[in-house]
Protein backbone atom coordinates (compact mmCIF):
# COMPACT_ATOMS: atom_id res chain seq x y z
CA UNK A 1 0.00 0.00 0.00
CA UNK A 2 1.15 3.08 -1.18
CA UNK A 3 1.98 5.66 1.45
CA UNK A 4 0.94 9.05 1.10
CA UNK A 5 3.07 11.77 0.92
CA UNK A 6 3.14 14.19 4.08
CA UNK A 7 1.23 17.05 4.34
CA UNK A 8 2.74 20.47 4.03
CA UNK A 9 1.26 23.34 5.57
CA UNK A 10 -0.07 25.72 3.25
CA UNK A 11 0.52 28.86 6.17
CA UNK A 12 3.47 30.55 5.77
CA UNK A 13 5.01 31.94 9.21
CA UNK A 14 4.85 35.19 9.09
CA UNK A 15 8.40 36.71 9.64
CA UNK A 16 9.06 37.77 12.74
CA UNK A 17 9.76 42.02 13.00
CA UNK A 18 12.84 42.96 13.96
CA UNK A 19 13.33 44.33 17.55
CA UNK A 20 13.91 48.10 17.25
CA UNK A 21 17.69 49.23 18.05
CA UNK A 22 18.34 52.42 19.57
CA UNK A 23 18.22 54.51 16.83
CA UNK A 24 14.65 53.63 15.20
CA UNK A 25 13.65 53.92 19.23
CA UNK A 26 14.82 57.82 18.91
CA UNK A 27 13.67 58.78 15.46
CA UNK A 28 10.00 57.35 15.98
CA UNK A 29 9.92 59.72 19.62
CA UNK A 30 11.21 62.27 18.06
CA UNK A 31 9.53 62.53 14.84
CA UNK A 32 6.43 62.41 16.81
CA UNK A 33 7.53 65.67 18.58
CA UNK A 34 8.13 67.41 15.59
CA UNK A 35 4.81 66.35 14.43
CA UNK A 36 2.99 67.42 17.86
CA UNK A 37 4.62 71.33 16.88
CA UNK A 38 3.04 71.33 13.68
CA UNK A 39 0.26 69.74 14.65
CA UNK A 40 -0.51 72.68 17.19
CA UNK A 41 1.49 75.71 15.44
CA UNK A 42 -2.13 77.21 13.60
CA UNK A 43 -3.59 77.46 16.87
CA UNK A 44 -0.47 78.88 18.56
CA UNK A 45 -0.50 81.42 16.12
CA UNK A 46 -3.84 82.20 16.65
CA UNK A 47 -3.60 82.89 20.44
CA UNK A 48 -4.78 79.28 21.61
CA UNK A 49 -2.95 78.56 25.10
CA UNK A 50 -3.29 75.47 25.12
CA UNK A 51 -1.52 74.79 22.26
CA UNK A 52 1.12 77.12 23.42
CA UNK A 53 1.52 75.06 26.16
CA UNK A 54 1.38 71.64 23.83
CA UNK A 55 4.21 73.10 21.88
CA UNK A 56 6.59 73.32 24.46
CA UNK A 57 5.87 70.01 25.77
CA UNK A 58 6.70 68.65 22.35
CA UNK A 59 9.70 70.83 22.41
CA UNK A 60 10.45 69.64 25.81
CA UNK A 61 9.72 65.70 24.95
CA UNK A 62 12.22 66.09 22.02
CA UNK A 63 15.08 67.20 24.74
CA UNK A 64 14.15 64.21 27.12
CA UNK A 65 14.86 62.03 23.93
CA UNK A 66 17.78 63.41 22.90
CA UNK A 67 19.56 63.51 26.69
CA UNK A 68 18.45 60.15 26.98
CA UNK A 69 19.97 58.66 23.33
CA UNK A 70 22.75 61.27 23.77
CA UNK A 71 25.70 59.01 23.53
CA UNK A 72 24.35 57.84 19.76
CA UNK A 73 22.35 60.91 18.82
CA UNK A 74 24.65 64.06 19.87
CA UNK A 75 26.45 65.49 16.53
CA UNK A 76 27.98 69.04 15.90
CA UNK A 77 24.80 68.92 13.45
CA UNK A 78 22.57 68.57 16.57
CA UNK A 79 24.12 71.54 18.66
CA UNK A 80 23.35 74.19 16.06
CA UNK A 81 19.95 73.19 16.18
CA UNK A 82 20.15 73.42 20.26
CA UNK A 83 20.84 76.88 19.65
CA UNK A 84 17.83 77.36 17.37
CA UNK A 85 15.17 75.95 19.25
CA UNK A 86 16.39 77.57 22.93
CA UNK A 87 15.50 80.86 20.45
CA UNK A 88 11.85 79.53 20.13
CA UNK A 89 11.27 78.05 23.68
CA UNK A 90 12.40 81.91 24.66
CA UNK A 91 9.22 83.20 23.17
CA UNK A 92 7.24 80.23 24.06
CA UNK A 93 8.57 80.06 27.64
CA UNK A 94 7.24 83.88 28.09
CA UNK A 95 4.18 83.62 26.64
CA UNK A 96 3.24 80.36 28.43
CA UNK A 97 4.68 82.64 31.88
CA UNK A 98 2.12 85.19 31.35
CA UNK A 99 -0.90 83.07 30.58
CA UNK A 100 -0.14 81.11 34.09
CA UNK A 101 0.29 84.25 35.83
CA UNK A 102 -3.14 85.70 33.97
CA UNK A 103 -4.62 83.02 34.87
CA UNK A 104 -3.70 83.01 38.82
CA UNK A 105 -4.35 86.84 39.13
CA UNK A 106 -7.91 86.25 37.60
CA UNK A 107 -8.54 83.41 40.35
CA UNK A 108 -11.24 84.50 43.10
CA UNK A 109 -9.11 83.87 45.68
CA UNK A 110 -6.33 86.64 44.75
CA UNK A 111 -8.34 88.61 42.18
CA UNK A 112 -8.37 91.96 44.67
CA UNK A 113 -4.87 91.36 45.48
CA UNK A 114 -3.90 90.98 41.83
CA UNK A 115 -5.53 94.10 41.33
CA UNK A 116 -4.42 96.46 44.03
CA UNK A 117 -0.38 95.48 43.53
CA UNK A 118 -0.38 94.77 40.03
CA UNK A 119 -3.46 96.39 37.69
CA UNK A 120 -3.50 96.42 34.30
CA UNK A 121 0.47 95.55 33.83
CA UNK A 122 -0.58 91.65 33.45
CA UNK A 123 -3.26 91.95 30.63
CA UNK A 124 -0.84 94.16 28.81
CA UNK A 125 2.65 92.05 29.39
CA UNK A 126 0.55 89.23 27.99
CA UNK A 127 -0.32 90.82 24.93
CA UNK A 128 2.99 92.06 24.10
CA UNK A 129 4.71 88.27 24.79
CA UNK A 130 1.93 86.66 22.88
CA UNK A 131 2.46 88.97 20.15
CA UNK A 132 6.13 88.73 19.91
CA UNK A 133 5.62 84.81 20.20
CA UNK A 134 3.03 85.12 16.90
CA UNK A 135 5.54 87.02 14.79
CA UNK A 136 8.50 84.16 15.99
CA UNK A 137 6.28 81.27 15.00
CA UNK A 138 5.45 82.44 11.77
CA UNK A 139 8.97 83.42 10.87
CA UNK A 140 11.39 81.87 8.38
CA UNK A 141 13.39 81.30 10.58
CA UNK A 142 10.98 78.72 12.49
CA UNK A 143 9.90 77.39 9.55
CA UNK A 144 13.40 76.31 8.43
CA UNK A 145 14.04 74.94 12.08
CA UNK A 146 10.87 72.52 11.97
CA UNK A 147 12.10 71.33 8.43
CA UNK A 148 15.72 71.30 9.51
CA UNK A 149 15.16 69.17 13.11
CA UNK A 150 12.97 66.43 10.53
CA UNK A 151 16.32 66.38 8.73
CA UNK A 152 18.16 65.69 11.51
CA UNK A 153 16.38 63.16 12.94
CA UNK A 154 15.65 60.87 9.75
CA UNK A 155 19.44 61.00 8.13
CA UNK A 156 21.65 63.48 10.23
CA UNK A 157 25.21 62.66 10.66
CA UNK A 158 24.81 60.73 14.17
CA UNK A 159 22.88 57.67 12.20
CA UNK A 160 25.11 57.31 9.67
CA UNK A 161 28.14 57.28 12.43
CA UNK A 162 25.65 54.63 14.68
CA UNK A 163 25.20 52.20 11.52
CA UNK A 164 29.32 51.82 11.19
CA UNK A 165 29.60 51.06 14.91
CA UNK A 166 29.45 46.94 15.04
CA UNK A 167 29.49 47.37 19.38
CA UNK A 168 25.73 48.67 19.32
CA UNK A 169 23.71 48.25 22.39
CA UNK A 170 20.60 45.85 22.64
CA UNK A 171 17.56 48.97 23.00
CA UNK A 172 16.33 46.71 26.03
CA UNK A 173 19.41 47.12 28.32
CA UNK A 174 20.14 50.47 26.69
CA UNK A 175 16.79 51.86 28.24
CA UNK A 176 17.18 49.61 31.22
CA UNK A 177 20.69 51.21 31.96
CA UNK A 178 19.61 54.68 31.06
CA UNK A 179 16.42 54.46 33.34
CA UNK A 180 18.53 53.41 36.18
CA UNK A 181 20.80 55.87 35.89
CA UNK A 182 18.44 59.05 35.74
CA UNK A 183 16.49 57.39 38.75
CA UNK A 184 19.54 56.98 40.81
CA UNK A 185 20.37 60.98 39.63
CA UNK A 186 16.65 62.21 40.68
CA UNK A 187 16.69 60.40 43.94
CA UNK A 188 19.87 61.84 44.86
CA UNK A 189 19.40 65.55 43.78
CA UNK A 190 16.39 65.92 45.40
CA UNK A 191 17.56 64.65 49.03
CA UNK A 192 17.68 68.17 50.43
CA UNK A 193 14.63 69.22 48.71
CA UNK A 194 13.10 71.17 51.62
CA UNK A 195 16.47 73.50 51.63
CA UNK A 196 17.16 73.71 47.66
CA UNK A 197 16.84 77.14 46.26
CA UNK A 198 14.09 78.34 43.70
CA UNK A 199 17.06 77.29 40.86
CA UNK A 200 18.15 73.79 42.31
CA UNK A 201 14.38 73.48 42.64
CA UNK A 202 13.95 74.16 38.53
CA UNK A 203 16.77 71.92 37.75
CA UNK A 204 15.67 68.97 39.61
CA UNK A 205 11.74 69.40 38.01
CA UNK A 206 13.02 69.56 34.87
CA UNK A 207 14.68 66.16 35.08
CA UNK A 208 11.84 64.88 36.60
CA UNK A 209 10.00 65.91 34.20
CA UNK A 210 12.55 64.63 31.30
CA UNK A 211 12.56 61.13 33.03
CA UNK A 212 8.31 61.42 33.21
CA UNK A 213 8.56 61.87 29.37
CA UNK A 214 10.95 59.27 28.61
CA UNK A 215 8.65 56.56 30.84
CA UNK A 216 5.68 57.35 28.66
CA UNK A 217 7.57 57.66 25.27
CA UNK A 218 9.40 54.10 26.17
CA UNK A 219 6.31 52.41 27.82
CA UNK A 220 3.55 53.85 25.23
CA UNK A 221 5.73 54.68 21.73
CA UNK A 222 8.33 52.19 21.81
CA UNK A 223 7.44 48.51 21.93
CA UNK A 224 10.61 46.93 23.67
CA UNK A 225 10.64 43.80 26.37
CA UNK A 226 10.30 44.39 29.85
CA UNK A 227 8.57 48.23 29.60
CA UNK A 228 5.88 47.31 32.47
CA UNK A 229 8.79 47.08 35.36
CA UNK A 230 8.77 50.66 34.84
CA UNK A 231 5.23 51.74 35.16
CA UNK A 232 5.56 51.92 39.15
CA UNK A 233 8.04 55.10 38.40
CA UNK A 234 5.57 57.13 36.60
CA UNK A 235 2.91 58.12 38.98
CA UNK A 236 5.51 59.63 41.76
CA UNK A 237 8.04 61.02 39.00
CA UNK A 238 4.91 62.67 37.26
CA UNK A 239 3.36 64.47 40.50
CA UNK A 240 7.18 65.48 41.67
CA UNK A 241 7.59 67.39 38.68
CA UNK A 242 3.63 68.60 38.47
CA UNK A 243 4.12 69.98 42.62
CA UNK A 244 7.57 72.00 41.79
CA UNK A 245 5.69 73.30 38.47
CA UNK A 246 2.39 74.57 40.98
CA UNK A 247 5.17 76.23 43.19
CA UNK A 248 7.17 77.31 40.54
CA UNK A 249 3.74 78.96 39.23
CA UNK A 250 2.67 80.39 42.65
CA UNK A 251 6.55 82.20 43.28
CA UNK A 252 6.33 84.09 39.60
CA UNK A 253 2.80 85.53 40.77
CA UNK A 254 3.62 86.35 43.75
CA UNK A 255 7.11 88.26 42.74
CA UNK A 256 5.06 89.77 39.39
CA UNK A 257 4.10 92.34 41.52
CA UNK A 258 7.90 93.28 41.92
CA UNK A 259 8.25 95.18 38.28
CA UNK A 260 5.07 96.66 37.99
CA UNK A 261 3.82 100.29 38.88
CA UNK A 262 1.92 99.76 41.47
CA UNK A 263 5.04 98.38 42.89
CA UNK A 264 4.91 101.11 45.75
CA UNK A 265 1.92 99.30 47.29
CA UNK A 266 3.68 96.43 48.69
CA UNK A 267 5.06 98.65 51.41
CA UNK A 268 1.26 99.68 51.69
CA UNK A 269 -0.51 96.41 51.71
CA UNK A 270 0.16 92.20 52.04
CA UNK A 271 3.75 91.69 50.29
CA UNK A 272 2.60 87.98 48.71
CA UNK A 273 -1.05 87.07 47.98
CA UNK A 274 -3.21 85.69 50.26
CA UNK A 275 -2.40 82.45 51.73
CA UNK A 276 0.87 82.31 50.19
CA UNK A 277 3.14 80.73 52.52
CA UNK A 278 0.78 78.27 53.57
CA UNK A 279 0.25 76.58 49.72
CA UNK A 280 3.80 76.81 49.11
CA UNK A 281 4.71 75.20 52.34
CA UNK A 282 1.65 72.55 51.26
CA UNK A 283 3.13 72.23 48.12
CA UNK A 284 6.47 71.53 49.59
CA UNK A 285 5.39 69.15 51.91
CA UNK A 286 3.64 67.19 48.82
CA UNK A 287 7.06 67.36 46.51
CA UNK A 288 8.69 66.22 49.39
CA UNK A 289 6.42 62.99 49.67
CA UNK A 290 6.30 62.85 46.13
CA UNK A 291 10.10 62.75 46.10
CA UNK A 292 10.05 60.02 48.75
CA UNK A 293 7.79 57.70 46.87
CA UNK A 294 9.53 58.44 44.22
CA UNK A 295 12.37 56.82 46.07
CA UNK A 296 11.09 53.77 47.44
CA UNK A 297 9.24 52.69 44.31
CA UNK A 298 13.02 52.05 42.90
CA UNK A 299 13.33 50.12 45.61
CA UNK A 300 10.93 47.91 45.02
Amino acid sequence: MATRPARTSSRRKAPVAAAPDCATAFQKIALDCVAAIKAHHTSACAGDAEAVHQIRVAITRLRAAVAFFASIVVDAKWLRLRKEIAWLNGSLGAARDSDVVVEYARRKRYRAWGQRMIGKQLDESQTQDHRRLVRCLRSVRTQRLIVAMAAWIRQGPWLERHKRREDAEALQSYCARELNRWHERLVRKGRHLKTLGASRRHRLRIKAKHFRYMLEALTETVDFGGRNEWRHLHRPAKRLQRVLGDMRDLERFAGSAGGSPQAENIKRGRKHPPGYRRQREKLLSAAIAAHRDLKHAGAC
